[in-house]
């Protein structure tokens, strides 16, 4: 079943409505380069809008709303419903981490008069768009006495830029014979950071300028950087796409479109709903969601079980309970149909650009291997819910059967017995330094989250 571009149904008022909601997303997006810093962000927008911290709440009632914070990487967000939460909860849940690169431990190096940071990338990337971009460097520094120390170098317009070279076409005659995967090796992500010596320094007088700078403008020594976590990215900020401004080209779609959704979503929702409404902005999903901030973390059946206690009706039955009562939609991102690679898709099956927030039933690969698959009866409810409250939406797949697939934490939260499904923005160029979306489909994406949150 064919669906028709949502833009064709907006009035001049709702076709305002999206490009402001595209205006602030891009903003969000601009803001939060990295986990720490969408955390951040979420967590400042929460208590403007009157969510508290968890541990700062004694006790709860229907209404009431708390955030918690898990070592400023992951998020989550309740609304506390009028239902016993026994009965189940309405979660959204995304990721906020995206392909990048992070440096090693030991990183600064001087070579042929240079100075670099080695680096080790994150997430599925191709390696060769990473090279001859502006990039930026985005993270804290963790030093030895406890003070953590942001970083941000490469976003002011002011600020210099790093990046990493690429061979001149003049020598690359043997380089263009190897395959995408390998013509750019992992172990030559190597960033430029310099190339100016240090007057009097004889021994690595490059590395000691850069050094100098460091310790000039973040009191940072060399063994500093065994406590850092600085992610290099994509510099400068999101753009408008496209002559008639429909879509945004930036760093990190995937997956802080979904959570920028959510949020807006959560934010909106006035007085005390029906059932507990809860958002989860994630950690480590583009490394198979490990760690302590990864969804396969504890944190979040522990906060249930915490605000299960703070309102007075807790036990472990009745948390095992509320998890396989509860019902989610794990909001990530889906592959945008791209007619300049029309073959690696299915057609009836893909997700335009345009057509609104879209479902997948399920991903994984090859075989549906890894994915999580969603029950045809809670696909018919979504369905109703969706056309209720008049939502456009599509069904898709990643891709065609046997090229290819992708993980979402779906399969994850699914392992509560909680009924689960996919449901995004279709991104162009995904996992790309520079990604495309359509700002109708963030739009939908809203809608059809508060709906869900709300009538599910």
């Amino acid at each position: 079943m064919e669906r028709t571009n949502a833009w064709t149904a907006y009035d001049e008022q709702q076709a305002q409505q999206v490009m402001d909601l595209g205006k602030k997303y891009r903003a969000f997006l601009d803001n939060g380069k990295t986990e720490r810093e969408c955390a951040r962000q979420a967590i400042e927008l929460a208590r403007a809008a009157g969510f508290v911290a968890l541990d700062e709440a004694e006790t709860l009632r229907p209404g009431d709303r708390v955030f918690v914070d898990t070592m400023h990487k992951a998020v989550q967000l309740y609304i506390i419903g009028e239902e016993p939460m026994e009965q189940g909860f309405n979660i959204v849940g995304a990721h906020i981490d995206s392909p990048r690169m992070d440096l090693k431990p030991n990183p600064l190096y001087e070579d042929g008069d240079l100075a670099y940071l080695d680096t080790h990338y994150y997430g599925g990337i191709k390696k060769y768009q990473w090279v001859t971009l502006p990039l930026a460097l985005h993270g804290v520094v963790a030093k030895k006495d406890g003070t953590v120390v942001d970083v941000i170098i490469g976003e002011d317009t002011e600020d210099p830029v790093v990046g990493i070279s690429d061979l001149l076409i003049h020598l690359a005659s043997e380089q263009l014979t190897k395959k995408a995967s390998t013509v750019i090796e992992g172990e030559a992500l190597d960033v430029i950071v310099g190339g100016r010596p240090l007057k009097g320094e004889e021994k690595e007088p490059v590395k000691a300028a850069i050094l100098s700078i460091l310790k000039e403008k973040y009191g940072m020594e060399e063994e500093d950087f065994l406590s850092a976590e600085i992610e290099v990215v994509p510099a400068g900020r999101s753009r408008d796409f496209g002559l008639d401004r429909s879509m945004i080209l930036g760093y990190g779609h995937d997956d802080r479109v979904c959570a920028f959704a959510q949020i807006v979503t959560m934010l909106s929702i006035s007085g005390t709903p029906r059932r507990t409404c809860c958002c989860i902005l994630a950690d480590k999903e583009e490394i198979g969601s490990v760690g302590a901030t990864g969804m396969q973390a504890r944190y979040f059946e522990n906060a249930v079980a915490e605000i299960m206690e703070k309102t007075g009706d807790y036990s472990e039955l009745k948390l095992r309970r509320a998890l396989q009562n509860s019902s989610m939609l794990s909001c990530d991102v889906s592959a945008g149909f791209d007619p300049s690679y029309a073959s690696a898709f299915e057609k009836k099956n893909a997700a335009f650009l345009g057509r609104g927030v879209c479902f997948n039933k399920y991903t994984g690969s090859r075989g549906k291997s890894g994915s999580n698959d969603a029950n045809a009866e809670y696909l018919g409810k979504l369905r109703a819910i969706m056309d209720d409250n008049d939502v456009r939406f599509q069904m898709a797949e990643l891709g065609r059967v046997d090229v290819g697939g992708g993980g979402t934490i779906a399969y994850i939260c699914a392992l509560y017995g909680m009924n689960v499904i996919d449901s995004g923005v279709a991104v162009l160029s995904m996992h790309a330094p520079w990604e495309i979306i359509n700002k109708a489909d963030l739009h939908e994406a809203v809608k059809a989250y508060r709906a869900f949150l709300l009538d599910a």
